[in-house]
């Protein structure tokens, strides 16, 4: 990009109209690009796929910048509460199969000592 041009915004409804348009039309990315003076078709390209998985109101989201890699969101305190009974239920429960099991291979062990 040379110096001293800014880049170019576009609106939402802007963003919107020319997808909308090239699903309408069955336009290639570069026949929109040409009709609606954009500068790259992977603009376009991005574009759709905000439309297709967001709809619309994706093109409201703010997503310049990097994304965040800081430390992950907290959960809800009973979606916390409701996770660490589970872990908790399900240590349990293997500690039971794995108690089971020796105690089956103990029984195995047995029987076969039994028809020596």
């Amino acid at each position: 990009m040379p110096k001293g041009i800014p880049n170019k915004r576009y609106t939402p409804e802007f963003k919107e109209q020319v997808i909308r348009e090239m699903l309408e039309e069955k336009l290639s990315y570069s026949e929109t690009c040409r009709r609606f003076e954009v500068n790259s078709r992977d603009q376009i390209k991005s574009w759709e796929r905000i439309y297709l998985e967001e709809g619309p109101e994706g093109f409201r989201v703010e997503r310049r910048g990097r994304g965040s890699t800081g430390r992950p969101k907290k959960l809800p305190k009973e979606v916390e509460e409701d996770l660490l009974a589970e872990v908790q239920r399900l240590r349990a429960e293997n500690d039971y199969l794995k108690n089971l099991q020796a105690l089956v291979l103990e029984d195995e062990r047995r029987q076969r000592k039994k028809r020596r």
